[in-house]
């Protein structure tokens, strides 16, 4: 072969095999078209959470929302609107029957892009304790696990989960060992959105 050809072979070959070992570059989506995959139409819209409302051809309806403390999201034409506790289906049909006073069939769409309201809390004695976003099945000892256990002072046979349900305080208690050791499993509960976690 001519030694000129194979130079160039050699570097073309090179070349294609550096390429290939590069990492694709990561492509950044706008946040208001990132939907997380647990987040159907049956999902409870909590406080916090960051909403995505559009309607077709209308422009000037489309945007960002973020559910306000006191439930509410602020939309043109018809003002607050309670967004709390109801399902992102409720809140398209809710807001289609608002709208349609304005205009005739809209067609409304509803998107959760942030759900920030699903997180635990985790305070007290652990090794790293803060909001933890929810995650399914996620019980007490797996959110300890995440917060990287009870330190060395805690008071593990004490534990406390604090749940507020219709404005009313519920507790459950949970003893570390006995559930790391297989016992009293019951205690090991489901979490739900909201939930504390506290580690005396």
């Amino acid at each position: 072969m001519n030694p000129i050809k194979k130079t160039l072979l050699l570097l073309v070959t090179t070349l294609c095999l550096t390429a290939c070992s590069t990492p694709s570059p990561q492509v950044t989506v706008p946040a208001e078209f990132k939907k997380p995959a647990s987040m159907g139409q049956s999902y409870i819209i909590g406080c916090g959470d960051v909403l995505f409302i559009s309607a077709w051809k209308e422009d000037a309806l489309t945007r960002q929302a973020t559910v306000l403390p006191d439930g509410n999201i602020i939309f043109p034409l018809i003002g607050e609107i309670k967004a709390q506790g109801k399902t992102v289906d409720e809140l398209k049909r809710h807001i289609e029957k608002k709208v349609a006073v304005f205009m005739p069939g809209p067609n409304i769409t509803v998107q959760v892009v942030q759900p920030n309201s699903m997180v635990i809390y985790v305070i007290g004695k652990v090794n790293a304790p803060g909001p933890f976003p929810m995650q399914e099945n996620l019980t007490v000892m797996k959110a300890l696990a995440l917060a990287k256990g009870p330190n060395p002072f805690a008071d593990k046979d004490k534990i406390t989960v604090f749940r507020t349900v219709n404005g009313k305080e519920h507790t459950f208690q949970f003893n570390y060992d006995d559930v790391s050791k297989g016992h009293n499993l019951n205690q090991n509960i489901v979490l739900e959105r909201g939930d504390l976690l506290v580690v005396p």
